[in-house]
């Protein structure tokens, strides 16, 4: 068996659809404002459809898992406190610096290189319950702590009411709704009408592609200008840290006993930031250190990432 070959039939998939993504963008065959239409069209549609699917066709107990929970989201509140004292104590950030710079090394991009990556080395079944599971860590708790962090910087109001705000837009937030809706089937044992559940599956499998190619698209034109002492933390912090952190709470603190949902742990952590970082970093003024970081984590990402399941699988 050739290890390298195998390692790269796995990874080699997603990052060829990056790339291809970054190509037609960069011949002009898409322009890169064409990436937002993609993004919000996978966003909005894709991937609510398919944490939809996710839940609902499971019953409660195949998809509830409190200890996966519990080690995501204490590997990724320690991976936001490190960042955030990192930032203020050693780069001398301000406080909405350092929350964006956090946003930077815990945010993982679970739906839009997690899932796919999952896809090609859990299956179906256990990608989609993994990437169900970091939705509700990541919409329900990380994202709004480092929202309501950066808020806080810019303004003078308590940091409850600004969490208060925060909380209320992920309100409108469709893939919270399509956890809850897929939830309250899985609970009930609900099932959509077959015409109504083959259309919900039918956007459901377009995420995968899609999601890769909006990331590749999304990547022409970034510079790299300056700041490589924030952009080298961290893309160490993202890909070397987050994962570390997990590894240590799964065998130390917490027990995951499914063995895919373990590895599942590993490697969303080790993803890259998510896919609407450097546009978050622009809304507070962080761009340039945004779209910097993101263009060297996700290249990065294809090394680390190889690294990391060559140690799990071989």
């Amino acid at each position: 068996m050739n290890t390298a070959l195998d390692i790269l039939s796995i990874t080699g998939p997603i990052y060829l659809a990056i790339a291809l993504g970054y190509g037609v963008t960069r011949m002009g065959i898409f322009d890169r404002s064409d990436m937002r239409l993609f993004g919000r069209f996978t966003l909005h549609i894709a991937l609510p459809a398919l944490l939809f699917n996710t839940f609902s066709q499971r019953t409660f107990d195949e998809i509830f898992n409190p200890n996966y929970i519990a080690a995501y989201a204490i590997a990724t509140l320690l991976m936001v406190a490190l960042s955030v004292l990192w930032a203020r104590r050693i780069l001398g950030r301000t406080p909405t610096a350092s929350a964006i710079f956090a946003m930077g090394t815990s945010c993982s991009n679970s739906g839009f290189v997690g899932y796919p990556l999952m896809l090609i080395t859990l299956g179906p079944q256990m990608a989609g319950v993994a990437l169900a599971l970091n939705m509700l860590v990541e919409n329900l708790l990380i994202i709004p702590l480092l929202l309501a962090l950066a808020e806080r910087g810019n303004r003078t109001e308590k940091w409850t009411v600004v969490l208060r705000h925060t909380l209320r837009s992920l309100g409108r937030n469709p893939m919270i709704w399509s956890i809850a809706a897929g939830f309250s089937f899985a609970l009930f044992g609900w099932s959509l009408p077959d015409p109504i559940a083959r259309t919900v599956h039918i956007f459901s499998a377009s995420s995968a592609a899609l999601s890769l190619f909006v990331i590749g698209g999304s990547l022409v034109g970034l510079q790299l200008t300056g700041m490589r002492r924030a952009i080298a933390s961290i893309a160490v912090g993202k890909l070397i840290v987050h994962p570390a952190l997990m590894i240590a709470l799964i065998t130390t603190f917490v027990t995951i006993n499914d063995p895919a949902l373990k590895e599942a742990a590993l490697l969303v952590c080790a993803m890259p930031m998510m896919g609407i970082y450097t546009a978050l970093a622009q809304r507070y003024g962080q761009e340039d250190m945004g779209a910097a970081a993101a263009l060297v984590t996700t290249i990065l990402s294809f090394f680390s990432i190889s690294f990391l399941l060559w140690a799990i699988r071989f």
